[in-house]
């Protein structure tokens, strides 16, 4: 027997249109004391407003830090904690982008453990379970509402830190696409394209095998029969969707379909992990200042052309879940027409080309690659090895765009 399956999910996902008004429902069933970690511009709407009425309604006293910043400094962290330890919370809710869900999963976990955020960095350092965690998204793009990992900004560092431990994974999951309507064009298509990234990275990412010790040492384990739905759902309702939700942020469908997207690329990458399109985001976000998703947007066709050699089968399965009716049986044509589609569609919605056109300068180029070769935890699950020199070269043809030299 070959088959294997692993997944990690909330004990609870609602979606669809109104789900946000389970929130009280569900924090009820938690405690009756809730930090909820949000930013301004939200804090200031009537629909917060009305969320934090329902939960009032339902006598869960609420504490709200709505001070959160974009890719979360670490030390923001450690003041809403020290802000809040006082109340005591026996629950954490995160209303927002995912920088909202990922600070009140490190708050959860600063409040349950203690310490400093450090001493969480990598795999498996969260030693025991969190306060429970209420995830909220009202973008749809990162997954933070289903994975087990953190992203925070440390000033100390460079690149951005992940803090990844199945105890991360929040309790529960209410995703409303009505959160989503009025997110503008230009973040709906950075949003939509990373979760559009993390669907194929999952579904192209290393088989690692079937080893039973797999999973309780590593918290991305490679794709698997489970993950590889999830994946094909979310490229599914991403490539029919994701033009229309930016063109008319008004479509109620095209944000259900992308919302659950991104939900459904979440489960999928939650488990199986990222590669190499991730690893090189993050040394050229550092550089270039520029939003995540963005990043990994731009460097996917080329890290797909790299791996088409030893991933075409998948590649087609991707196409065939973006819509694509390919003529013929060769399957590297059929790859190749799924690649030039996922260009396609990231220039349709804004997404920048290259590396150059990201800002990234020509004299950083190797450090970049250096940077990414050593981020073994997406390295090692990318489908086709790397050594440095091949790091090098992709990297210097997204800076290019040569896509064919990106085929090395």
């Amino acid at each position: 027997m070959t088959l294997f399956a692993a997944i990690r999910l909330p004990h609870e996902i609602l979606f669809g249109k109104g789900q946000r008004y389970a929130l009280p429902a569900v924090a009820a069933k938690l405690g009756k004391r809730a930090l909820i970690c949000t930013d301004e511009r939200f804090a200031a709407t009537a629909m917060f407003a009305e969320m934090v009425a329902g939960l009032e309604a339902v006598s869960v006293e609420v504490l709200v830090y709505n001070a959160v910043q974009p890719d979360v400094p670490q030390e923001t962290v450690a003041f809403c904690v020290d802000q809040s330890r006082h109340f005591k919370p026996e629950m954490v809710i995160g209303i927002g982008g995912g920088s909202c869900l990922d600070m009140a999963k490190c708050a959860a976990l600063l409040l349950s453990h203690g310490g400093e955020l450090k001493d969480y960095y990598g795999e498996f350092k969260v030693p025991a379970p969190i306060l429970p965690v209420i995830a909220v998204p009202t973008t749809a793009g990162t997954g933070s509402e289903v994975t087990p990992v953190a992203v925070i900004s440390d000033s100390e560092r460079t690149l951005k830190v992940g803090i990844s431990s199945p105890y991360l994974i929040a309790t529960a999951a209410l995703c409303d696409p009505e959160l989503t309507m009025t997110c503008p064009p230009g973040l709906t298509a950075i949003a939509g394209a990373d979760a559009l990234t993390h669907a194929i990275e999952a579904f192209t990412a290393a088989r690692r095998g079937t080893d039973h010790t797999l999973a309780q040492t590593h918290v991305f384990i490679g794709k698997s029969a489970l993950t590889d739905h999830f994946a094909l759902l979310a490229i599914k309702l991403l490539a029919r969707s994701l033009e229309k939700a930016c063109k008319d942020g008004s479509d109620e469908d095209a944000r259900a379909d992308v919302m659950m997207g991104a939900l459904a690329a979440g489960c999928a990458f939650g488990t199986a992990g990222t590669a190499a399109a991730h690893a090189i985001q993050y040394p050229a976000g550092a550089l270039t200042h520029t939003a995540h998703g963005l990043g990994v947007a731009t460097m996917m066709p080329y890290v797909m052309t790299y791996n088409q050699s030893v991933s075409s089968a998948e590649m087609a399965e991707i196409g065939k879940a973006l819509g694509l009716e390919i003529s013929g049986t060769n399957i590297e044509d059929h790859a190749k027409a799924a690649i030039e589609e996922i260009r396609r569609l990231f220039a349709a919605i804004g997404i920048t080309p290259t590396l150059a056109d990201l800002g990234l300068p020509a004299d950083k180029l190797d450090w970049t690659a250096e940077q990414a070769f050593g981020i073994d935890r997406l390295i090692k699950n990318n489908p086709r090895p790397f050594d440095l020199d091949a790091m090098k070269r992709l990297v210097r043809a997204a800076y290019d765009g040569d896509l064919a030299a990106s085929d090395i």
